[in-house]
């Protein structure tokens, strides 16, 4: 990679290993031990890697909105499911309402306990 010094950012991006520094024009190996460079190495908003046009400082903006944005709609589509499935208990089909085995169950026991009372 630093053959790639004082060159082009896309010179230096042609080996995925590498990174550029905008600011100092340096090509450098990308330090794998870490995620994001450190501040010693080249500044976030200086530093490119996969593309030129993209810097970590907007990448890192852009990957947690997108994740928020995510997570959101997964909450919300929880909360809609789990809303639906309490207020459905009797399904609709059409003109006729069909209750749901709990609705039918209590029915039964109802019945069962007003036969009841009447034998009394």
């Amino acid at each position: 990679c630093h053959q790639y010094t004082n060159r082009s950012c896309e010179e230096c991006l042609k080996n995925v290993t590498c990174l550029w520094c905008a600011s100092s024009r340096r090509c450098m190996e990308y330090p794998v031990r870490r995620i994001l460079p450190p501040a010693d190495l080249c500044e976030l908003s200086s530093a490119r890697w996969g593309v030129c046009w993209v810097n970590f400082e907007a990448l890192i903006i852009a990957m947690s909105v997108v994740g928020g944005a995510l997570l959101i709609m997964l909450g919300v589509c929880c909360c809609c499911c789990c809303c639906k499935k309490k207020s459905k208990k009797q399904v609709s089909r059409g003109s006729l309402i069909v209750p749901d085995k709990d609705d039918e169950r209590a029915a039964r026991e109802r019945e069962k306990r007003r036969v009841r009372q009447e034998e009394r």
